[in-house]
C-alpha cells in the first residue's frame, strides 16, 4: 500500500478552506485516498465531511495512504505514490499562521 507521511501547517488545521482545498485536489487524483493519524481511524480524504470531523489540528503528522486493491483499473502503484507525494506537500505548504 503506498503511503505518505505529512504534517498538517494550516493554523486552523483541516477545517474549512484548508480542508477543502485539500479534499478538492484528493478527488482531482482520481484515486481513493485515505487520511488517518494516531488514536484516528482512516477516513476518506474525498469527503469533505469526515475530513474536517476527524481532528486534523496545525502540526500533528498525518499518514496518506491508498489501497494496492483499490486502485482503478489502469493506475498504477507508481501513480498513486506520486499522487500522495503531491498531496503531502500541499498538507506541508499551507499556511501555518
Amino acid at each position: 500500500m503506498p503511503v505518505r507521511k505529512a504534517i498538517v501547517t494550516a493554523a486552523i488545521g483541516l477545517h474549512a478552506r484548508p480542508a477543502a482545498v485539500f479534499v478538492r485536489a484528493v478527488t482531482e487524483t482520481g484515486l481513493p485516498v485515505t487520511i488517518s493519524k494516531a488514536g484516528i481511524d482512516a477516513v476518506d480524504a474525498r469527503s469533505l465531511l469526515e475530513v474536517m470531523t476527524a481532528d486534523f489540528d496545525c502540526g500533528c503528522e498525518v499518514e496518506l495512504g491508498v489501497t494496492e486493491a483499490a486502485l482503478p483499473a489502469g493506475r498504477s502503484v507508481v501513480e498513486a505514490e506520486s499522487a500522495l507525494l503531491g498531496l503531502a506537500e500541499l498538507l506541508e505548504s499551507q499556511k501555518a499562521g
